[in-house]
């Protein structure tokens, strides 16, 4: 199978590279900023959903450009724990420019205030077999709304 190779340019584009990053898989330490090259970086385990394949991740590498600043929450320094990115959102707040929103399971969340989309993600190469798909099981007895 081909290396999966995407950019993102609109919104439209970066909801198709939000759903071939769902349920990925990283670190912290595998993001980086690069304020004086206006790049934030990251490497992820993200998970193959081509349909009729065993499941299996594939490690990939996004780079997003003309980033003004990065905020966090829920990203406490020494935090170690791996996240999982649910999804990558934009919000226009002076056309062209505005934020990208990164949301992690757990809470956490990433702004970058960027002059506009300039997304890229590649796949690296290597795959390998996943435990089982991703689940988004939901505790009915702790969920909101009325109880099932």
């Amino acid at each position: 199978m081909e290396l999966l190779k995407l950019a993102a340019l609109d919104t439209e584009d970066l909801t198709v590279i939000s759903a071939h990053l769902q349920d990925a898989i990283l670190r912290p330490e595998d993001l980086t900023y690069l304020a004086g090259e206006q790049r934030f970086l990251m490497v992820v385990r993200r998970f193959d959903w081509t349909p009729d394949v065993p499941p299996r991740r594939r490690l990939a590498g996004v780079h997003v450009e003309r980033v003004l600043r990065v905020k966090t929450r829920g990203l406490a320094p020494g935090y170690a724990m791996p996240m999982s990115l649910l999804a990558l959102t934009f919000e226009a707040t002076d056309p062209p420019s505005g934020h990208i929103d990164m949301v992690f399971s757990g809470g956490a969340a990433l702004r970058l205030e960027v002059e506009c989309i300039e997304v890229r993600m590649k796949d690296l190469g290597p795959v390998w077999e996943a435990v089982a798909r991703p689940g988004h099981e939901i505790d009915v007895t702790t969920a909101p709304g009325p109880a099932a």
